[in-house]
């Protein structure tokens, strides 16, 4: 079985081109480059889980709901940012090894190290402080706890075995429940909770199982960890863990209004074929992150928006 190297759009394509990169000159135009690069554009969607709250809901809360979560997800775009700064620079040297994370700004030299640390710190200001703007206390709190976590991830915990993947999940889950703060969109259902929980979980095993199963033996040199993990049993998690994401989705959506019910079950369907399609996609060996095969796959974009369509029907016969 070959293996998939193709880097994602804008990216270079060796260390010679790394090398290149480093050796430009520093221009104003290229140094913006860089940082909205370091930002990971193709990350920026996750922030749509802000949303994921309200849209349960199907109410966005308060008033000017749509606004304020708006803000939220600036929070977080802001806090996910920071975090690729610092995280960046403390892992430049491991990435400089990696057949892709080596073409990242900081690693190739194209972004200075000192440079990143000062854009983190104004990120985490913006990001706390866009819950402060609105005083809003929960959703400071949840950026707050994102960026505590996601930082000790950086330093120490990322070398923890399993706990890393609980942390990296956490991401996601503190999303959904940052959007709910700045909305006011409450009480969260248990099985919302739960469906949020375990998807997220299932891309953090889904990472972790690509990885290892794309790099072999240099898996462990890029991330250290991984010598804990066998690709068998991350597959078997990955598979439990889409079970365990459909059986409760059924339990929610069983929980809706009369109305709501017979839609959202059936949107149970298309949302099968989305995790039997990413069992496929993950099963192929590939560098390429695994939020590409989300949302660039043809297919299973085909199978996500079948689901949102059952599934905004179902809010509107609610």
């Amino acid at each position: 079985m070959t293996i998939d190297k193709t880097l994602v759009p804008g990216e270079n394509t060796g260390p010679q081109a790394a090398a290149s990169a480093a050796a430009l000159a520093v221009t104003p135009s290229r140094w913006l480059i860089a940082v909205i690069r370091e930002t990971r554009p193709r990350q920026w969607p996750k922030n749509l889980l802000v949303f994921a709250a309200p849209l349960a809901a199907a109410s966005l809360g308060r008033n000017h709901g749509f606004a304020y979560a708006l803000l939220a997800m600036f929070a977080f775009a802001c806090a996910s940012a920071a975090v690729y700064f610092v995280n960046d620079v403390v892992d430049a040297e491991r990435d400089r090894r990696h057949p892709v994370k080596r073409n990242r700004p900081i690693a190739s030299g194209a972004l200075p190290a000192q440079h990143a640390l000062v854009l983190g710190a104004l990120a985490v200001v913006l990001a706390v402080g866009a819950g402060v703007l609105i005083r809003e206390p929960r959703l400071v709190e949840a950026v707050s706890v994102y960026l505590c976590l996601q930082f000790l991830y950086s330093f120490r915990l990322k070398h923890v075995p399993f706990l890393e993947v609980l942390l990296v999940a956490s991401g996601f889950l503190l999303r959904v429940l940052g959007g709910a703060a700045a909305t006011h969109v409450k009480p969260l259902s248990i099985w919302f909770l739960l469906v949020c929980t375990l998807g997220a979980l299932g891309v953090a095993v889904a990472k972790r199982y690509t990885e290892l199963t794309s790099l072999g033996d240099e898996a462990v040199r890029h991330r250290p960890v991984m010598r804990w993990y066998q690709p068998g049993m991350l597959r078997i998690v990955q598979l439990l863990i889409g079970v365990g994401m459909l059986a409760t989705y059924l339990m929610w959506a069983a929980s809706e209004t009369t109305a709501a019910r017979p839609w959202h079950l059936a949107s149970a369907l298309p949302l099968a074929a989305a995790l039997v399609r990413f069992g496929v996609l993950t099963a192929r060996r590939s560098v390429r992150p695994v939020e590409d095969l989300i949302t660039r796959d043809a297919l299973m974009l085909c199978f996500e928006v079948a689901w949102l369509v059952l599934f905004c029907a179902g809010l509107y016969a609610a």
